[in-house]
């Protein structure tokens, strides 16, 4: 029965009861609880007489990790009379939604799309439930619970559609919207590409003289744009990294940023790539810009999960030197603690950046700088401030540590990272300072 039934129901008892003392009350209440009851058994035969609801549920078949994901109920009265339905659609346990139930009225043989959004905050595989739809006729005295079976399994992979973004923004040529810096090429990065004969207006720099005795004509070396360079994007899962920041884990936006980069890189026409490692060396795809190698890191970024070890820099350092057979740029995400943690991988750090060019990104806590930013009260509120300022200090100092060892370095908050980072690559390609 509905709420409706028994608020009837709760007035007729009061007026019965009240026929203690007013005894024509009694022979009223009695014949308004028959009236009630025979209204309720009405409403209940027209609900369950003939006809029901269908619902069913679209979205797509994977998520986009940290971005909206559209999805969609189809509502179908299939009944003749008009029906209030209260529509509750059992979304993943993951997403702690709780909140997705949606009111309409349908007349008979009406339908009805619902839209709504889902943010999911952790990669992995989610699955829906049944959606359940209460109904009700316009007496409101009945209810009828459909159960529409809808369960649906999805996959939540890092963020493919800032991909889909930033490629409508490079043809749209709107990418300085999002935050992506356009940057002028300095110098002239070349690398060899054939020999052919000298012809006149050819630069005599170029000549090839070992060639030119050879042959006994003069030879020429072409050159054209330096273009592949090795980007790869090295990802720590270790413990530091499970600090989360708006409900996602700083892995889940070292994944979605390296994923974004490597999408720039390959359409710079660079060889992108993905490392990852924890206590040890875990995941590795070698750079390429083959088609289809976006979908290759992607894949291998939707397994990534934290680690509550502390990540082996020894161990690293030995599988990078490996792994990686020329000079490359190498992204590291991670976190530090403090000048201590620092100080601890710093030799290991010096070393792959004595092969490869090395930038060091790691992360700002945007809530310590609210506090420092916060007034003062009492006693506790100044200790609060100067653990804060304690804090800044050591990411300042950990940055200029880094600096001094020649080592690149990056200190983002976690929603600015993928802005950053772009444009800290466009900027050190620009100034051939990737190698």
């Amino acid at each position: 029965m509905a709420n409706r039934s028994f608020i009837l129901l709760a007035i007729v008892a009061v007026i019965t009861g009240m026929g203690v003392a007013w005894p024509a009350l009694y022979t009223v209440g009695l014949c308004l609880l028959v009236l009630v009851v025979a209204l309720i058994a009405l409403d209940a035969a027209m609900l369950f007489a003939r006809g029901g609801v269908e619902a069913s549920r679209s979205c797509a078949e994977r998520f986009s990790n940290g971005d909206d994901n559209e999805v969609q109920l189809h509502i179908h009265n299939t009944g003749w009379l008009t029906l209030h339905m209260q529509v509750i659609d059992e979304a993943p346990v993951e997403l702690h939604r709780r909140d997705l139930a949606f009111s309409l009225t349908l007349a008979a043989g009406a339908k009805h799309a619902i839209k709504y959004v889902l943010r999911p905050v952790r990669r992995g595989l989610m699955a829906f439930g049944d959606i359940v739809v209460v109904a009700s006729t316009s007496l409101g005295l009945a209810q009828r619970t459909f159960r529409c079976k809808a369960e649906q399994q999805v996959k939540v992979y890092p963020s493919f559609m800032m991909l889909n973004r930033m490629e409508i923004l490079s043809v749209s040529n709107s990418l300085v919207e999002a935050g992506i810096k356009r940057i002028r090429r300095v110098g002239n990065n070349t690398e060899f590409e054939q020999i052919k004969d000298y012809v006149q207006g050819d630069d005599y720099r170029t000549i090839n003289w070992k060639a030119s005795a050879r042959r006994h004509q003069l030879m020429v070396n072409v050159y054209q744009d330096e273009r592949s360079q090795q980007i790869y994007s090295l990802i720590d899962k270790g413990r530091l990294m499970q600090q989360a920041f708006h409900g996602m884990t700083l892995l889940d936006y070292a994944i979605n940023a390296a994923l974004v980069l490597s999408y720039v890189a390959i359409n710079k026409d660079d060889k992108a790539g993905v490392m990852t490692y924890a206590a040890q060396f875990d995941t590795f795809v070698r750079a390429s810009r083959q088609h289809g190698h976006m979908q290759t890191i992607l894949e291998n970024l939707y397994h990534q999960q934290t680690e509550f070890g502390e990540p082996d820099y020894a161990a690293l350092c030995k599988q990078v030197n490996h792994y990686v057979n020329r000079r490359s740029f190498v992204v590291l995400f991670t976190a530090f603690s403090g000048m201590s943690d620092l100080n601890r991988c710093l030799p290991y750090l010096k070393q792959m950046n004595n092969r490869n060019r090395l930038l060091i990104v790691f992360f700002d806590d945007v809530e310590m700088r609210q506090l420092i930013d916060s007034p003062m009260e009492d006693t506790l509120d100044y200790f609060h401030h100067v653990s804060a300022e304690r804090y800044q200090f050591e990411r300042r100092l950990i940055v200029s540590t880094l600096r001094q060892n020649g080592i690149f370095s990056m200190l983002t908050t976690p929603d600015q990272l993928i802005v950053n980072v772009v444009n800290r690559y466009l900027e050190m390609k620009s100034r051939n300072q990737l190698t």
